[in-house]
């Protein structure tokens, strides 16, 4: 935790912490000379030089914190890092209460329906269709980065989008048994394969990668693992073929890997709808100031985007190699590369909750910070009923 101000010149109100030292130096006991007859006709002595000291300490003492805190409260101080790190389990409708409370056991976690408002556990079950991604994304922007994010799915979801959630933090995804439901019978649908068309020579760099990731597309939507067969590990959703070959239909999208100016008959198939990824050796117009689409950890782009006609261009700012390029040795670069097409791929209505799992990568949100000025209110104002207190109470009275 860090305090900082954000209006430090606010500080310059200390100034005022002079008035009540002046007023109490200014101010003593009243005291009256009285003429004796029997002294009258002596020679007066010479008074000694008294020393200046401060009357009623505590009353000053009282007055001078209230101007301190007055003074705070015009800097207004705020306390950075002081977020809740309370663990919050949020819980997908189709998931029995019952469940989630026994999973949470005697956890001091938050239990949340994984529903617009997020309403607590203890409120009725919400509509099983729920915008899932957007929750996520949403309640991942609310809560503190240190605060742990269990959630708990059904086998099957509805209310997916067609990109995966890449969310700040690691969640716990947890699929448990659902509730059956008549009106939404438990048929998983998978999201289909991306099937990406290349245009390159047999040695471009960067070809063995794309492969790479078409064949982690097609296991996964054929539900096998990394320990399939041969046969089905050789399958993969990417098709190679020599440049002279005609492009493919727009609604596929397309990877370009041939060094050089962006050919016109590309640049005409893009305008009318297509979507491609260049190499970084290809030349295109305007993709230097295009936006980011894919960060490194350091924040510096990957792949730069930009729309041309009612298509798509998208650019590697870096060689496919792994010298220039670690991110394509990751375990989620099949992942990566295809949410870039993600636009391109149709949205389903429900979802394997295994295959959905949330990504990690998103860029954090900026926290802000916790005002202390309420807390600053209430010492000023008990620091000046004591004051007052003090100032105009009986033993005030009993003083003079």
């Amino acid at each position: 935790m860090s305090l900082a101000l954000l209006v430090p010149a606010g500080l310059a109100a200390l100034a005022a912490l002079l008035v009540p030292l002046l007023l109490h130096l200014a101010r003593r006991s009243e005291q009256r000379t009285t003429d004796f007859a029997a002294l009258r006709w002596l020679a007066p002595n010479t008074r000694p030089r008294r020393k200046r000291r401060f009357d009623e300490r505590l009353l000053l003492l009282l007055r001078l914190l209230l101007l301190v805190a007055l003074a705070l409260l015009l800097a207004q101080p705020v306390l950075y890092g002081a977020d809740d790190r309370t663990p919050w389990m949020i819980v997908a409708p189709g998931v029995p209460a019952s469940t989630a409370r026994a999973v949470a056991g005697n956890e001091s976690a938050r239990l949340h329906w994984l529903a617009v408002g997020f309403p607590s556990l203890d409120a009725p079950a919400p509509p099983r269709v729920q915008p899932l991604a957007s929750l996520l994304r949403e309640l991942d922007a609310t809560l503190p980065a240190g605060a742990p994010l269990t959630v708990l799915v059904p086998a099957a979801l509805d209310g997916a989008d067609a990109q995966r959630p890449r969310l700040v933090r690691a969640v716990d995804w947890r699929v448990v048994p659902a509730v059956e439901d008549s009106a939404h019978p438990a048929q998983t649908v998978h999201i289909p394969p991306l099937a990406l068309d290349v245009r390159a020579r047999p040695d471009a760099q960067g070809l063995r990668y794309l492969h790479a990731a078409g064949v982690a597309w097609q296991a996964r939507a054929e539900g096998t693992q990394s320990r399939a067969a041969p046969a089905a590990r050789s399958a993969s959703s990417v098709r190679v073929a020599d440049p002279a070959q005609p492009l493919p239909s727009t609604a596929h999208p397309l990877a370009w890997l041939i060094p050089g100016p962006l050919p016109d008959a590309l640049h005409a198939w893009v305008r009318s709808g297509g979507s491609v990824l260049l190499s970084s050796d290809v030349r295109a117009p305007g993709m230097d100031a295009a936006a980011p689409a894919w960060h490194d950890e350091h924040g510096e782009p990957l792949v730069r985007t930009m729309r041309l006609g009612r298509g798509r261009l998208l650019q590697f700012t870096r060689p496919l190699a792994p010298a220039t390029m670690p991110q394509l040795l990751e375990a989620d670069f099949p992942e990566r590369l295809r949410d870039l097409f993600a636009p391109a791929v149709p949205a389903p209505a429900r979802v394997s909750a295994g295959d959905y799992a949330p990504t990690v990568g998103a860029a954090p949100y900026p926290r802000p910070p916790r005002p202390l000025a309420s807390w600053l209110v209430v010492t000023a104002a008990l620091l000046f009923a004591l004051e007052r207190w003090l100032a105009c109470g009986p033993r005030r009275e009993l003083a003079r």
